[in-house]
């Protein structure tokens, strides 16, 4: 297998991993330029929203090889090579590629370019890349202030399952997120750039913004820990509150946390935004001082085999006493000769003597007795700290096996007794303990730095999650087999002389664990802060939250002030609440979402078998991803299930914003391949067979016409289809440029995004199709013939009506129109065409009151009725009442008609007025007989003047070819086709004595064409059907005049071509005087039914 060394080149003013990172489209075309930024080629590469459009040698970057380019060997490829890379050229590229992480990076670099020296290569290995970073961040505070107390109160076997359970809850994530680091180049970003480029923007925004708030969080936590070990241990004197009494003890020590982290926090922001670089320089002494404390426990433990410690507890029966309210572990003391009260019996009796002195009952009937804190590894204390002993705020701190007098002792002594700080519980407990297991992003993290990223961060990360684990769970059973019980319980160390507990244990000194925790917590905490605000300016910088664009700015060098700020903020909020064991579920909720959908990304790229799915590291398995996400959410709610639900619902909303706004990024991401499997699935299943009458709704293929701009004529079309479809269903927008494919495919796409902002603008929520045609009846065809895809194909045209067509001597307008419905009718297609949509109402306006009527003369399978209904779905009609009308024949009895319409209605579950209209025989009228002369008339005169003689035809054509104007986006639509009038110029005709003759002819038959005319006796198929549209139309205009909608049964084409014009008249008759009508015709399938 071939080596690549990544090797960093100086850019000019941009990273250059976005180049290989998600390119949606590359301009081969434009060569010869420089390369310039397109907003939606490159996707982010989470650390900055640098992009580049050009990740091949261009023309003009070899304009000097341009021999090379024009190799003999190479000759066939001449015209690729002229706009396409060489595999040379490309190689050269991806080896030069650079993946430079943010932080003390940039001070470095800064300081290098300004000595002019080149950047050193990454060279960092797993061991100081991968392994110590990670063990860094995970051991922590928890380890040295709580889990002796954890192993306390739930003891070694509970405390063993809770390390087990968020160990091998981290192992699996990091199995998952190794799979995930070595699928390709892993710019710095961490598990956010993991997460958002293999779920997409949507998650990622979420995700990072969870991960975010974990970090910061995990800073608040980390200072308090500080300030617990400098009040609580190093120095007690700095406590700023003192307790007046028993009860004001926690308070006084919460204010104590506030003050004091409020300025830890001020001064670590100040040294961030100082100077990073040093806070990087000091992580491996903060990472010695973790290392010695915890060999000190080690080597503690071992010596107490032979030599315990000495830490001896005072108990007053089974009942464990502060060991700072005394001296003296007894009742009494001899100075001299004299037995005189000591210290305790001051404490628990009245002032006088030992004869005098009233005392507390518990302490008369109870003896003092001395236990050892720390009895050793070989004591046997093991079998007494097995199990748990879980306790309620309050509760004193006893030791079962010792003997006690029951007795009611008075409350004012409680002070003088250990007691429980919080109320404990299993789930409580994993809260706590989870932080511990963080940190194990911190290689990937680092991955810009590494010299081999794929190897090292999946190797370092795991053996670092090994170790760790191992120290835990050794930790647990050591500190069981050798403190003492009450010890563990105590979580102050109040009992052992205000020591730290496990710094008891620790050897040579309890110093050494004190000072060491210190260090390492103060040093995790400034690793926090210094890495929140730079994850906070990579989100930002992607620009798929808008309120967060302004944290993408900082100062020159790339340090994130704004962010900065920000995270402070936030981190003051978790030293306000200045408990430990309250903010550490807090960032367990964050970083547990965070791994939860790193194992959802995993799982998802590896179910969907993606093809650029090929990690480096082989040892993973969806299912083991499905283990470490159910592992991730059951321990969410195992530890606190509200915070749990608040952490789900801010990453919830986070995400719909993302949605809302909709993010213009294209990662290549996940969630979009599951989405297409997906719907590979549901199209395979619709194509078992066509939908049922119940599942069926209209689907629409809404044909639209465009001027000469590109631009949208009647927008009005779609928002007649938006307010139909309600959101719902299929809709397919359609149009026809007319010329070349090949010469054309500029206006093709300069016409679809002109089409899709419309749709956009008028919320319609469908897909566009644009299709170039030599003729437009042609593209109309295949548009009704190949739109959809299986399943999914439409069911319903909608088309406009072609307006002016009486003044347009070019038949072509009208004729594409009869055409259009003579395919709709032969692909058994529903069809639609709105007359005067420009009335139409728009999603603006809303109709209070008024009606839609429904002519229903002819059975279209339920369209008339179901429309209607859709229609009235939208805000726009909602208000508005529905009528239906219907004609009784003279042999129909229209009370029965009525009822029995009635009762129809009923059963569809439709609301609506019925009215049966009645059409008495009558003879046709001679307004009828009229207007059927002049129709047919009017016929015949256009039809003699397109008849000229075919030189005429001939003549015409040569200037029309001439003077000829490209015309596009011409559709039948709601206008008639307009047909470029040719300007008069001189044209050179050579004259014949044929084409002389052929034009005297033409000449005489002149009149004898208008003779005709006159003579001319109207067809009788014609006269009966002009009477009924004559009819109909008065019986509509009488009822329905002031309807906001009429929807009308559209009669069918004539069989015949030649009366197509006539056609066109009768439609025109049979909408006369009208505002409103949308004319239907059915698609020869029942698309309503009355059954549930």
């Amino acid at each position: 297998m071939p080596h690549f060394t990544v090797v960093p080149v100086k850019d000019r003013g941009q990273s250059s991993y976005d180049s290989l990172e998600g390119v949606n489209w590359v301009d081969y075309r434009d060569t010869g330029q420089d390369c310039t930024d397109h907003q939606d080629t490159v996707g982010s590469d989470g650390l900055g929203n640098q992009t580049e459009d050009c990740p091949f040698l261009s023309s003009a970057e070899s304009g000097g090889k341009k021999n090379d380019f024009y190799d003999k060997n190479l000759a066939l490829f001449e015209e690729e090579l002229d706009i396409r890379p060489k595999v040379s050229s490309l190689l050269s590229r991806l080896v030069n590629y650079t993946n430079i992480t943010q932080g003390a990076k940039e001070h470095e670099e800064e300081e290098i370019s300004d000595r002019g020296n080149a950047p050193k290569s990454p060279s960092m290995g797993t061991l100081m890349g991968v392994y110590l970073p990670c063990l860094q961040n995970i051991f922590g505070v928890i380890l040295f202030l709580r889990l002796t107390w954890i192993v306390g109160m739930a003891g070694i076997m509970q405390s063993l399952l809770i390390v087990l359970m968020c160990c091998i809850c981290t192992m699996l994530t990091a199995i998952s997120m190794s799979a995930i680091a070595t699928n390709g180049v892993v710019p710095a970003g961490g598990s956010y750039f993991m997460i958002s480029r293999s779920l997409g923007p949507e998650f990622g925004g979420a995700v990072g913004l969870c991960f975010y708030l974990g970090t910061t969080f995990a800073s608040a936590m980390y200072i308090l820990g500080a300030i617990e070990i400098f009040l609580k241990y190093l120095v007690p004197q700095a406590a700023i509150f003192h307790a007046v009494d028993h009860h004001g003890t926690d308070s006084a020590m919460l204010n104590n946390m506030r003050v004091y982290g409020s300025i830890c926090l001020s001064l670590m922001a100040v040294v961030v935004f100082v100077g990073v670089k040093y806070v990087n320089k000091l992580a491996s002494l903060f990472l010695t001082c973790v290392i010695i404390s915890i060999v000190s426990i080690y080597a503690g433990a071992m010596k107490s085999i032979s030599h315990p410690p000495e830490f001896p507890i005072c108990m007053l029966g089974n009942r464990t006493l502060v060991n700072s309210k005394f001296d003296v572990c007894a009742k009494t003391v001899m100075r001299g000769n004299m037995t005189v009260p000591s210290q305790l019996w001051e404490n628990f009796c009245t002032p006088g003597n030992l004869s005098s002195s009233q005392c507390d009952e518990y302490f008369l009937l109870n003896n003092l007795t001395e236990i050892q804190g720390i009895p050793g590894l070989n004591s046997g204390i093991i079998r007494d700290n097995m199990w748990g002993n879980y306790m309620y705020k309050g509760q004193l701190l006893e030791k079962p096996g010792l003997q006690s007098v029951d007795a009611h002792g008075s409350l004012e002594k409680l002070s003088l007794y250990l007691t429980a700080d919080i109320t404990t519980s299993f789930t409580l407990l994993v809260g706590i303990f989870f932080p511990s297991a963080t940190g194990i992003m911190a290689g990937s993290n680092r991955s810009g730095d590494l010299k081999d990223a794929q190897k090292s961060i999946p190797v370092g990360t795991i053996l670092a999650i090994a170790t760790t684990s191992l120290v835990y769970l050794t930790s647990v059973i050591l500190f069981g087999a050798c403190i003492e019980g009450v010890v563990l319980r105590d979580k102050f160390g109040d009992a052992v002389n205000n020591n730290l507990v496990v710094g008891t244990l620790s050897w040579p000194s309890p110093w050494v664990i004190v000072i060491g925790s210190f260090f390492s917590t103060v040093g995790a905490g400034l690793q926090s802060l210094t890495g929140a605000p730079r994850l906070l300016q990579a989100i930002a910088k992607d620009n798929i939250i808008p309120f967060l664009r302004v944290f993408g700015h900082g100062k020159n060098n790339g340090e994130p002030t704004w962010a900065l700020l920000l995270t402070g903020l936030i981190a003051e909020l978790g030293i306000l609440i200045a408990s430990l064991d309250m903010v550490a579920p807090i960032l367990s909720m964050f970083f547990l979402m965070c791994y939860l959908f790193v194992n959802l990304a995993c799982a998802v790229q590896t179910l969907l078998r993606t093809p650029n799915w090929r990690p480096r590291f082989k040892y993973y398995h969806w299912t083991l991803s499905f283990l470490g996400m159910s592992m991730c959410v059951a321990l969410m709610f195992i530890s606190s299930w509200y915070y749990a639900i608040v952490a789900m619902g801010i990453a919830g909303m986070i995400y719909k914003y993302i949605e809302y706004q909709g993010a213009e990024k294209e990662w290549g991401d996940g969630i979009r391949g599951l989405s297409l499997s997906a719907a590979r699935y549901a199209l395979l299943r619709l194509e078992v067979g066509p939908p049922h009458t119940k599942n069926w709704r209209p689907q629409l293929l809404v044909l639209l016409k465009l001027d000469e701009d590109l631009h949208v004529k009647y927008p009005r079309m779609l928002t007649f289809a938006s307010q139909l479809k309600a959101g719902k269903g299929l809709t397919i927008v359609g149009t026809v440029i007319q010329g070349n494919f090949l010469d054309s495919f500029g206006e093709l796409q300069a016409a679809e995004q002109a089409v899709k902002n419309m749709m956009e603008i008028e919320r319609v929520k469908g897909f566009c199709q644009v299709v170039v045609a030599n003729k437009v009846r042609d593209g109309i065809v295949h548009l009704i013939q190949s739109c959809g895809l299986g399943g999914m194909k439409h069911n319903t045209v909608v088309m406009g009506w072609p307006y002016g067509w009486r003044q347009s001597e070019d038949p072509r307008a009208w004729k594409t129109f009869i055409n259009t419905v003579r395919c709709v009718t032969a692909a058994h297609l529903a069809l639609m065409v709105p007359k005067n949509v420009s009335f139409y109402p728009s999603n603006h306006e809303r109709f209070t009151d008024g009606n839609i009527d429904v002519w229903w003369i002819v059975h279209d399978g339920g369209m008339l009725m179901l429309l209607p209904f859709l229609l009235k779905q939208h805000k726009v009609w909602r208000k508005c009442r529905m009528r239906i009308f219907t004609v009784a024949q003279m042999d129909d009895n229209s009370i029965q008609m009525k009822k029995d319409l009635a009762t129809f209605l009923y059963q569809l579950r439709i609301e609506a007025e019925v009215e049966v209209v009645e059409m008495h025989d009558s003879d046709i009228s001679a307004y009828t007989y009229e207007r059927t002369l002049m129709m047919e008339q009017r016929s015949q005169m256009l039809r003699q003047m397109r008849l000229s003689t075919a030189e005429r035809q001939r003549e015409a054509q040569l200037v029309k070819d001439r003077h000829s104007l490209v015309r596009m986006g011409s559709l039948y639509s709601d206008e008639e086709e307009e047909v470029p009038e040719t300007p008069p110029a001189k044209v050179q005709m050579t004259w014949s004595k044929e084409k002389l003759e052929a034009e005297r002819r033409n000449k005489k038959n002149a009149p004898e064409n208008f003779r005709e005319l006159i003579s001319l006796k109207p067809d009788q198929s014609n006269v009966r059907r002009m009477h009924t549209a004559v009819k109909l139309n008065e019986v509509i205009v009488n009822r329905s005049h002031d309807a906001r909608l009429v929807l009308l049964n559209m009669p069918g084409p004539p069989r015949n071509s030649d009366g197509d014009e006539n056609y066109m008249e009768f439609l025109e008759v049979l909408t006369e005087g009208l505002e409103r009508v949308l004319l239907v015709r059915g698609g020869g399938r029942e698309v309503i039914t009355i059954y549930s």
